[in-house]
């Protein structure tokens, strides 16, 4: 999964279409337990682009789009965002790919 690199990146890649934001952090236990899940789901889901977002480096992003919990997951489509999976719950592999799946519905 590519790594946010700045807010620039954030704007561009937000007018693609199908880009996945997962936002996380490495202190994070949560984020950690999903991450052996996250190439697979990437491998299910190859229509869309994943964007691993460090939450501490990104801070005022994550204040502007309200994402106060991680592991979260905000889904853009040309300029739009398409979907949200943002909490701060735990989330299954399960989970994710039911978010993933009403994304196309």
């Amino acid at each position: 999964m590519k790594k946010l690199q700045s807010m620039d990146q954030f704007e561009k890649l937000k007018k693609e279409e199908r880009v996945v934001f997962m936002f996380s952090a490495n202190w994070c236990p949560d984020c950690r337990l999903i991450e052996p899940i996250l190439p697979d789901i990437e491998a299910n889901y190859p229509e869309y682009k994943f964007i691993y977002v460090d939450r501490d480096d990104f801070i005022d992003l994550c204040i502007e789009l309200d994402v106060f919990g991680i592991p979260s997951f905000i889904a853009c489509h040309k300029g739009e965002e398409a979907g949200r999976f943002v909490s701060k719950v735990r989330k299954t592999q399960e989970e994710i790919e039911t978010f993933l799946n009403s994304l196309s519905a």
